[in-house]
Order: C-alpha cells, then structure tokens, then sequence
C-alpha cells in the first residue's frame, strides 16, 4: 500500500477514515493484493502448472477463503475444523490434502468421507487407522507419506519442521518400510511423497538441499510417486530491507528436479498468499515517557496479534500519517496485557506520536487473527475487506457480553 498526501492508504481508502469508520483493533485486507499475490503465485510456477493448496492454518476466514477458492486454489487442512471451513467455502474434496502429524480417528473417518483428494500420512499407525477404514468401506484410499529429509530451512527454530529432532515426518528407515509394506495393499493407495521443511523461508538453498535428499530417497525405495507435496513456508519481506524468497529460483530447482522426476507438484502456501495482504489498525492508548524510552501503549495486545510474543518476530509498524518531526529515543509498541511479552516492536527512534493516534501493524495477514485469543478477556477485533474505493465487514467484532 502506500501514502498519498501523507496518509496511509489501504487501496483507496486511508487508515484513519477505516479506524473512524470500524473502530480498532481492527484486521483489514486488501482484495487486490490477494488477487495479485495469487496470480503472482501462479505465474511463477506456470512451467509445470502445480496443485496449490492454500495452508488454512494461515488465515481460515470463511470469506476470504472463498475469494482464494474461486482463484482456483485448493485447500490444505491440518483439522476435522478447517475442512469443515474449506467445504463451506464451496472448495471442492478434490482439491482439498489434509496433513498434520495427529490426526484422530474421527477426523480420518470423516475425510475419507467426504471424498478429499489426499491424506498425508506421518506415521505406521496412522497408515493403521487409514487402512481399517478403508476396509470397512471396502475402498482404495489415496495417501501420501511424509518424509522427514532432515534439513534446516535455516528459519526460526519455532518454525523449523523438517529437522530429524523435530515431531513431523517419517525418518528414511520408517519411509522405506512403509513403501515396501504397502506399495501392493488393496487398500491403501500411496500417490504422493510429502516434505514440509518449515515457514518463513526466504532463501532457495534449504529447498535445493531438500530437493536432493527427496531425489536420493526415490531412487531407494525404487517407486513412482504420482505427486511430489513440496509444502509451503515460502517466506514474505517483513522488514523494510529484510529478504524474501527468489521464486524463479525455486522455480528452476523444481523443474530441474522434475526432469528425473515425472511426477505433479502440490503446494501448501498460505504465508505467501495472504500475508501481506493483511493489515492491523490500532490507535495509540497513552504515550508513557521514561528516561530510557517512550512506552507507546496501543489498543492492540498479544491476544489480537500473537507473533511477536510466540516467535519474537517482528512486524513493521507504520504511522497512519506522516509527520517530519522525530524524537531520537527508544520507541517500544506495546499491549496493554498484563504481560512483558505483550510488545510488538522496539525502535531507536519514531516519528512524535500523540494520544489516539493510528498506526499500521503490516503484514499480518497470515498467522494474524487464527492466533487470537480471549486472553485477559479481551473480545476478538472485527476483521474487514477493502476492494478499491468500497470496504465491507468479513466479521463482526466481538461482544465483551459474548465472552463474560
């Protein structure tokens, strides 16, 4: 987005009017951004034409999802809760993978269902369970296994999933024994070879090593996987000058890969998708002066926004206005939560803010309202959509009346 005559604009529209308008803490998506980062998306990895699945962990707004969908995105689901969402968003079973390290009986029960295109398996119990249903039903059930490639997707630790010492995944010894013991089941049906290595990711280099070990483990089992699930953690520029994913790089890596390899690409981006079509509106509470630092202390907490207190991670935060008068001193953004993680973002120095001013927590589109919480019995902010000139409410703020 950008500043026109010193405002900041959302599309068409500026912050303030929207703070005015929807009160704060208040999440706005851009329409547009969304559209474009899926073109984006898509156009990148035209040359073999992939399966992408949007990570509903990311962001699982009802409407949203619904624009994503229509933008012929599928769905990856990680939950009986986010397929029940991915259906109502009029995504179709065939488009839809469901992954996810713990999946109950219930939740296989109800896929297996529901027709869903592919469950990504993650242990021989898992397989067990899958089997049991699928005798039951005397059906073919299509699976993935995924593969644990032990590599580091040199990102925060937090995030990091394909390491040997983390929970996800099948070690190369279970991943051989599991092809072998059902590559010829009446049952189950393994079509695809699953990695997720971990989000954030925004160099090529952990995907080319993940590529490699993928490449080594195929030519072992001696199989041919229909598809090849590449998941997602494609990583988005947070920082002003902080780094990002070169895609056509990725790109080249996976055509070069599928050149041995003749099999479908299946994405899991949510980050990159919806991350920085995302915004939060917030407005200035007090400003409390100390002899080290000003406390700026926002209406927005921990609970609306939960990234920078889980991961450290930082967002940027811009003013709704632009003022050429700075104060030299240490500015830190902070929640009103009774916690001394509640903090947004430390900087050496701010423009001069007031009492109510508005400021823009950028880039919290994904993992931003799914990581909400009632904590100190704070109600949920509203969450709206601003499609040019027009903005309309995805969801309604929540009553304190709801909640007490």
């Amino acid at each position: 987005m950008t500043y026109k005559n010193k405002h900041f604009l959302i599309e068409n529209v500026s912050a303030e009017k929207l703070a005015r308008k929807y009160g704060t803490p208040l999440y706005v998506y851009s329409y547009n951004k969304l559209r474009n980062n899926i073109k984006n998306f898509q156009k990148y990895f035209k040359a073999f034409s992939p399966m992408i699945c949007f990570s509903v962990k990311s962001n699982s707004n009802l409407k949203l999802l619904n624009i994503i969908g229509r933008s012929g995105l599928g769905a990856d689901v990680v939950s009986k809760g986010e397929l029940l969402k991915a259906l109502k968003a009029n995504i179709k079973p065939k488009n839809i993978v469901f992954s996810g390290v713990g999946k109950t009986i219930e939740e296989l029960k109800f896929a297996i269902s529901k027709k869903i295109f592919l469950i990504n398996a993650e242990s021989e119990n898992e397989i067990i369970e899958i089997e049991k249903i699928a005798k039951k039903n005397k059906k073919k059930i299509n699976i993935g296994l995924r593969f644990n490639p032990d590599t580091d997707a040199k990102t925060l630790k937090e995030i990091s999933t394909g390491k040997k010492e983390n929970k996800f995944g099948l070690t190369k010894k279970e991943f051989l024994k599991l092809i072998k013991k059902y590559k010829d089941s009446n049952f189950i049906n393994i079509i695809c070879l699953s990695v997720h290595i971990g989000s954030q990711i925004t160099s090529h280099y952990p995907y080319k090593k993940m590529l490699n070990v993928i490449n080594k483990i195929i030519d072992e089992a001696d199989y041919k996987f229909r598809y090849i699930d590449l998941g997602g953690g494609m990583g988005i520029q947070y920082k002003k000058n902080g780094n990002k994913l070169n895609y056509q790089k990725y790109s080249y890596l996976i055509q070069s890969f599928l050149k041995k390899n003749h099999a479908k690409i299946i994405f899991e981006p949510g980050r990159s998708i919806i991350g920085d079509a995302g915004y939060l509106l917030t407005k200035i509470i007090y400003v409390k002066k100390t002899n080290k630092r000003y406390f700026i202390i926002l209406d927005s907490a921990m609970n609306d926004m939960m990234r920078p207190a889980l991961y450290k991670a930082e967002h940027m935060i811009l003013p709704s206005k632009l003022s050429k008068t700075y104060v030299n001193k240490i500015h830190e953004f902070v929640g009103p939560i009774c916690e001394t993680t509640d903090k947004f973002l430390t900087t050496p120095k701010y423009q001069k803010l007031n009492q109510k001013d508005v400021l823009i927590i950028c880039d919290v589109g994904a993992y931003g309202i799914v990581l909400s919480s009632n904590y100190n019995l704070r109600p949920k902010p509203s969450e709206i959509l601003v499609n040019k000139n027009l903005s309309s409410i995805l969801t309604k703020r929540q009553k304190l009346i709801s909640i007490v």
